[in-house]
C-alpha cells in the first residue's frame, strides 16, 4: 500500500512494509557496506509484538523536496505514528509538463 505522510515538516511518500521485512532489508543493506556492516545486527532483532504498532515502515520511499523526491530511487524510512501530522493514501509524484 502506498502512503504519503507529513512528519516534522517533511513529506514522505512511498510503500508501507511490514516491520520484519523493513528490518531485514535495512540489515541486508548495512551488511553490504564496508563501513557500516557492524551495525546490521541491530536490525536483526525481532520486532516487538506486544501492543499496537508505533511506527510506519516505508520501503522505496522518497522525501519530497520541491519538484524532486530524495533519493530518486527510493529509500527506507521509519516514522513514528505519533509524529505524523497529516496523511493520505497514495504515492505522490511530480510531472513537469
Amino acid at each position: 500500500m502506498s502512503l504519503t505522510v507529513v512528519t516534522g515538516g517533511a513529506v514522505i511518500t512511498g510503500r508501507l512494509a511490514p516491520e520484519a521485512v523493513w528490518r531485514q532489508r535495512v540489515s541486508d543493506v548495512l551488511t553490504d557496506s564496508a563501513r557500516l556492516g557492524e551495525f546490521s545486527t541491530v536490525f536483526d532483532a525481532p520486532a516487538k509484538k506486544d501492543g499496537p504498532p508505533t511506527h510506519l515502515h516505508f520501503h522505496v520511499a522518497r522525501i519530497l523536496q520541491g519538484t524532486v523526491g530524495i533519493p530518486e530511487t527510493g529509500g527506507m524510512y521509519r516514522v513514528a505514528i505519533a509524529d505524523v501530522s497529516a496523511w493520505t493514501v497514495g504515492d505522490f509524484s511530480y510531472f513537469d509538463h
